[in-house]
């Protein structure tokens, strides 16, 4: 199972490939997904493909992305010159003071412990074994260890005395979070791996130069599976390659009677000495805030507007070079935000959001016309929220201005929460529009927010019909109650400048 030979890789319509052959497959456009790989493997698998080409292409010295299988093999076992035998490139390797595929050589005498199955070694930590079931891939193939070694070397947290975790996170609880641009086809979300991979392979290579220089450290290790790791000692981050692929857990394959299982060990320390960094390590997916230089954390929550918004627009955050659009860039992209959001030795789910930006904003993105609009956007949306609240509180009051408490707006939550999921799907759609003709005519812009603010409204009023008749409220004060309460909702809309041209444009379509 020697990964630049052997075809252990499936493809779209379950052909087999190795891995010169899926790089050389994906240069060409072919691969459209990967069919055995989970959900939450796709972003530690797609960061990994990319470090892996851009570090072989110029260990190679080459610039452009070959489309032949052996080339590319050539190109990464440049990476491994001290291994003949393809040691680091095999699942399984009987001689542990070897290295084997994201498995470091044994130091010896360390006691090892039995994992039966990928998904047991895979990095989701479950309490009570329900929605992913635990260990159930009984009859895995070598294609389901790999993927489950990419996602537990790669993007692990703490697990505990001698387990610990990445380098590239803000701490061993966190995550390491992946937002990046893709290349697009016109109103179609889906991601296709291929461009992707290609674009960001591209665009690190590129970076890497800057007026024929070099940047970064150079020449130092890369694939840290073959180094040796005596117990307690930590690499030093500044005699690694910037694009280092890491490991963080002591992993070994067996195979018995066609049977692929694994053992795993403690580790006195974390394999690299990075924990004063906070996950700040020019990871090229990962957005740094600007003042605490550390990396995003995920740990509930989504990627809805107001996150994307703070990331992209607030200027509060780096945004990562693979998320900022280059000027050769104008064609429709997908905006692509995924994470596995960690908790205290536990997972909170995997996290994922894919917005379609059309070629016609794609320039303006970083724009501070697109950080302004995002805002007003936002704004808008707190008004609605707000209206919503203090309707639904004073129906719980009984309609009584007077009577209504803290503990009142308890009972419009629900529908605040289901409004601001409506509003999340309207967000980005509107967005683009209003940048895109952000300097045209004044009618335009008042008719692509009028349009914005109509479809709140739609939403709002929604949520507000479906939740007051399910407060309770005495007989005969429920006409009055919900007679206040809508005058309440839409009297601190009208109030409310940032809503105001909702009315002037009711008032016109009346005029009309």
């Amino acid at each position: 199972m020697n990964l630049l030979t052997d075809p252990v890789l499936t493809l779209s319509g379950g052909n087999q490939a190795s891995l010169p052959a899926l790089f050389a497959a994906m240069a060409r456009g072919e691969v459209r997904d990967f069919p055995v790989l989970r959900p939450h493997q796709r972003p530690a698998w797609h960061m990994f493909l990319v470090q892996l080409g851009a570090l072989s292409l110029r260990a190679a010295d080459i610039n452009e992305l070959p489309k032949d299988a052996e080339e590319w093999a050539s190109a990464l076992r440049g990476l491994t010159p001290n291994h003949t035998d393809d040691a680091p490139w095999r699942l399984i390797v009987d001689e542990w003071d070897k290295p084997a595929f994201l498995q470091p050589p044994d130091p010896g005498s360390l006691k090892w412990s039995k994992v039966e199955t990928p998904d047991a070694l895979d990095l989701l930590i479950t309490s009570r074994n329900h929605d992913l079931k635990q260990t159930v891939a009984r009859q895995a193939t070598a294609e389901d260890w790999i993927f489950a070694l990419v996602s537990l070397q790669t993007c692990e947290g703490f697990g505990g005395r001698g387990n610990y975790g990445i380098a590239r996170m803000n701490g061993g609880s966190s995550s390491r979070p992946m937002l990046g641009l893709v290349p697009g086809r016109e109103k179609d979300v889906s991601v296709d791996p291929s461009a992707w991979w290609a674009r960001d392979v591209q665009r690190l290579v590129k970076a890497r130069a800057v007026e024929g220089r070099e940047v970064g450290i150079v020449g130092g290790p890369a694939l840290l599976w073959c180094l040796d790791w005596p117990g307690g000692q930590q690499l030093d981050l500044r005699n690694l390659d910037p694009w280092f692929i890491e490991i963080c857990r002591r992993v070994r394959l067996v195979g018995a009677d066609g049977v692929i299982s694994a053992r795993r060990t403690t580790s006195k320390s974390a394999r690299i000495d990075a924990k004063v960094r906070k996950g700040n390590l020019g990871d090229p997916w990962a957005p740094v805030h600007k003042m605490e230089g550390k990396s995003l954390t995920i740990s509930g929550g989504n990627f809805d507007y107001k996150r994307l918004c703070e990331l992209l627009f607030s200027g509060d955050w780096e945004v990562p070079l693979l998320a900022r659009p280059e000027s050769s860039e104008t064609g429709d992209m997908l905006l692509v935000a995924e994470a596995l959001s960690r908790g205290n030795s536990k997972t909170e789910g995997f996290k994922s959001r894919v917005v379609l930006v059309p070629g016609q904003v794609i320039s303006l993105l970083p724009s501070e016309t697109t950080a302004t609009l995002s805002k007003a956007q936002m704004q808008e949306i707190e008004g609605f929220d707000g209206a919503i609240g203090k309707a639904l509180a004073l129906m719980a009051a009984g309609g009584e201005r007077s009577a209504v408490k803290k503990e009142h707006y308890a009972h419009a939550r629900p529908a605040r929460a289901r409004f601001d999921r409506a509003a999340d799907q309207l967000f980005f759609p509107s967005l683009w529009r209003r940048v895109a003709i952000a300097s045209h005519s004044d009618d335009a812009v008042f008719k692509a927010k009028y349009d914005f603010l109509d479809n709140l409204m739609k939403a709002a009023q929604a949520e507000l019909d479906a939740a007051l008749p399910a407060i309770s409220c005495a007989a005969i004060h429920r006409p009055r109650a919900e007679a206040r309460a809508r005058q309440v909702f839409r009297g601190t809309l009208r109030g409310n400048p940032a809503c105001r041209e909702l009315f002037i444009g009711e008032e016109m379509n009346v005029a009309v």
